[in-house]
């Protein structure tokens, strides 16, 4: 019974980090590639960097919503299903 709650702690948290994965490596090169943009020009403008991790970050999230919702839907169907195991 501990070794299911375990592993099913374990496949949550992998869930969690293979959903957040897109948006913060989105976030991660735009905003290097900005650094590298500010730091060529000389241009030290905050919301240079800010808007465009914004607009990556929310285009990826619209363009991987569909595969996002498929995993969340079959998690949480295997944990419905998962549940009569861990009623004793």
């Amino acid at each position: 019974m501990e070794a299911k709650l375990i592993a099913l702690g374990i496949e949550t948290f992998k869930i969690a980090l293979m959903l957040a994965l897109p948006g913060l490596l989105t976030g991660m090169f735009i905003g290097l590639a900005v650094s590298i943009f500010q730091a060529t020009t000389q241009i030290n403008e905050m919301t240079l960097s800010f808007i465009p991790k914004i607009i990556g970050v929310v285009i990826v999230i619209i363009l991987t919503m569909p595969w996002m919702l498929n995993v969340m839907i079959d998690f949480s169907t295997d944990i419905f299903n998962m549940m009569p195991t861990f009623v004793d």
